[in-house]
């Protein structure tokens, strides 16, 4: 991807991001990413948020090892979306379901 969000286009600077598995096409997640957490998930590969909840950089998996493994990530018409397709590494949600969306 050449072209980043437009992080602007939200007060808090925090850009949407829908994760799916990019065999299955199956929405695993949605999550937030600021410049910062965008940056890092390209330079690793691996899908980090900003977390609302713990006011921080999260890297999915951190704890756990079920990380999100980057394959293609897509910008919206918009530019204030994404749409990160991943090899995920285990359960993505929390419940230890492959899906927050079952």
């Amino acid at each position: 991807m050449h072209t980043s969000p437009n992080f602007s286009k939200y007060p808090d600077g925090l850009v949407p991001v829908i994760v799916q598995d990019d065999d299955s096409l199956q929405v695993l997640m949605l999550g937030y990413m600021d410049e910062k957490a965008f940056s890092l998930s390209r330079k690793q590969n691996r899908v980090t948020f900003y977390s609302r909840s713990k006011k921080r950089l999260w890297t999915k998996g951190e704890t756990s090892g079920n990380y999100l493994d980057i394959r293609e990530i897509h910008l919206d018409c918009d530019q204030d979306a994404l749409l990160i397709k991943v090899k995920a590494l285990g359960p993505t949600c929390h419940r230890g379901t492959t899906s927050c969306f079952d």
